[in-house]
């Protein structure tokens, strides 16, 4: 896609700090970083959602992973580590390509928060049970 930054990246037509690249991936360094190694890997098929991607794609790319978190993991010793990714813009993606982002943690004040508001409130086990079933069906 021409008009895709992330395309442009793997291409070569936009400069970046690659650190792994294979036929089916490519994984950098993040331009505008939360903390101290934080990486993106995409896939070098454009995709812009998990959900269009399909299964052969993603087992190509998540199978890279463990290897990028690992190193990471290793170089800088971060004391934790968050793998995000955002499908649509309510789920805050900005750039049209999937990408999952590689983000360590070293403190509470790194620059990333993570804010759960549960709602077991609103979703019993009954309810929960409901949609496991709904779920459950389409899967098998």
């Amino acid at each position: 896609m021409s008009d895709c930054l992330f395309c442009k990246i793997i291409d070569g037509d936009i400069p970046s700090a690659k650190i792994y690249e294979d036929e089916h991936v490519y994984a950098f360094m993040d331009i505008m970083p939360v903390s101290k190694g934080h990486a993106l890997i995409i896939p070098k098929t454009h995709r812009e959602f998990v959900y269009e991607m399909t299964e052969d794609e993603a087992a190509k790319l998540f199978a890279v992973v463990p290897k990028i978190a690992n190193v990471l993991k290793e170089k800088f010793q971060p004391a934790g580590m968050n793998l995000l990714n955002n499908n649509g813009a309510k789920a805050g993606q900005s750039i049209g390509h999937f990408h999952l982002h590689f983000i360590p943690r070293y403190d509470e004040t790194d620059g990333f928060q993570a804010r759960w508001m549960t709602k077991e409130k609103h979703f019993t086990p009954e309810r929960i049970a409901e949609l496991a079933a709904e779920i459950h069906s389409e899967l098998n």
